[in-house]
């Protein structure tokens, strides 16, 4: 969930009352492929759910993509959302224009957290580096670039709406782009797309503020080729009108995601082969890593009720009641009260800051407060 949509985020307190259940273990700080094999888990329990998501950002295959200044959302998004994995990335924010690829939600959380004025998330629960860094930047005017017209864009209607809270921003659609779009969409256009044109009306209608910072839409912008010896200096696009260059030094895709393969585990075009959910024996999947990118929290709990369901129908005889924590030989498994020490400190050092929460960022730490060994929030 992005920092700045705390609301959502409440979506939490419904796993912390499956955690609480006195049947509920977690193992955390433990990777399933390396640390522990999934063979290992079949043999351990009944049944087994890949419920991993998918974390590795697609690539667009055009030349100059592996510049600096050039990364995917999936590097992006855990950056200010303090993963400890991505700390390091380093985006360089030392320009006045940024070009966000993508036409889906994730596009927009990326281009709103660039285009608002960085102190408005000074209460969320972003990372605290992340923060110091956009205010040191110099990023004013944030594109979203988007191949096809507005009728096709994937973006919700809840999240474009949501662009005309920001204070400080002017928020720039084309009325033409929009008129045209409904043109070719006419009377049979769905449900979804008739609330992004009521969106997009909004936005097209609301006079803009003059604001320093600009947050625009380029529909029929179809990415050639990124400029740059060094560093990203720029973007050409193949448009309706012929090819136009937009001159930036940071571009973020946000073209759709992949599954991470885990190695005893099959996988094809990026998701789990799978049968309506079921991988392999007692082995099952769900979400992301069975559908592809698609789909909201929604979409995910139905589709777990459904593999439930399947894994149920197929349960038989129980194993006996085994314990995988010996198999734990060269990491520390964070469990559950482990977690919960991390996530009070968490609370109580952003309570004194008006912060929902201060996150932690390095792994080492974590791993100390979970096994109750004091270490100041923040602290490297």
């Amino acid at each position: 969930m992005a920092p700045d949509h705390q609301k959502i985020k409440t979506v939490s307190k419904a796993f912390e009352k499956i955690a609480a259940d006195k049947n509920f273990r977690l193992f955390a700080n433990v990777e399933v492929g390396s640390d522990l094999a999934v063979a290992q888990l079949q043999e351990h329990y009944d049944a087994v759910i890949l419920a991993t998501g998918s974390s590795l950002g697609k690539k667009l295959g055009i030349p100059g993509e592996e510049l600096r200044g050039s990364l995917s959302a999936a590097v992006f998004v855990p950056w200010y959302n303090a993963h400890p994995d991505f700390i390091d990335v380093d985006p360089p924010l030392d320009t006045d224009t940024a070009i966000v690829i993508g036409a889906g939600n994730v596009a927009v959380d990326v281009a709103r957290m660039l285009a608002q004025e960085p102190s408005e998330l000074d209460r969320t629960d972003t990372a605290d580096y992340a923060i110091d860094a956009l205010k040191a930047g110099g990023i004013r005017r944030v594109s979203i670039s988007a191949r096809r017209g507005p009728e096709h864009a994937a973006f919700s209607s809840p999240e474009l709406r949501e662009l005309l809270r920001l204070e400080r921003t002017t928020i720039v659609m084309q009325k033409s782009d929009i008129d045209a779009a409904m043109t070719r969409a006419g009377d049979g256009a769905g449900k979804d797309v008739k609330s992004n044109f009521d969106a997009m009306r909004l936005i097209v209608e609301t006079p803009p503020g003059e604001h320093e910072r600009t947050l625009e839409f380029l529909f029929h912008h179809t990415p050639k080729q990124i400029l740059g010896t060094d560093r990203v200096e720029g973007v050409v696009f193949a448009t309706p009108h012929g090819d136009v260059t937009i001159r930036c030094g940071l571009v973020i895709t946000a073209i759709g995601y992949q599954a991470q393969g885990i190695d005893g585990v099959p996988y094809e075009n990026g998701r789990v082969v799978s049968s309506d959910g079921r991988v392999q024996a007692n082995l099952y999947v769900v979400g992301w890593a069975k559908r592809g990118p698609t789909g909201v929290i929604g979409t995910n709990k139905s589709d777990a009720a459904a593999v439930v369901a399947l894994l149920v129908s197929d349960l038989k005889i129980p194993k006996n009641k085994s314990d995988i924590a010996g198999l734990f030989t060269n990491q520390m498994a964070v469990t559950q009260e482990g977690w919960q020490r991390i996530n009070q400190a968490e609370v109580d050092a952003g309570e004194p800051l008006g912060k929902p929460r201060k996150k932690m960022f390095r792994r080492d730490q974590m791993v100390a407060v979970s096994q109750g060994v004091d270490r100041e929030v923040g602290s490297s």
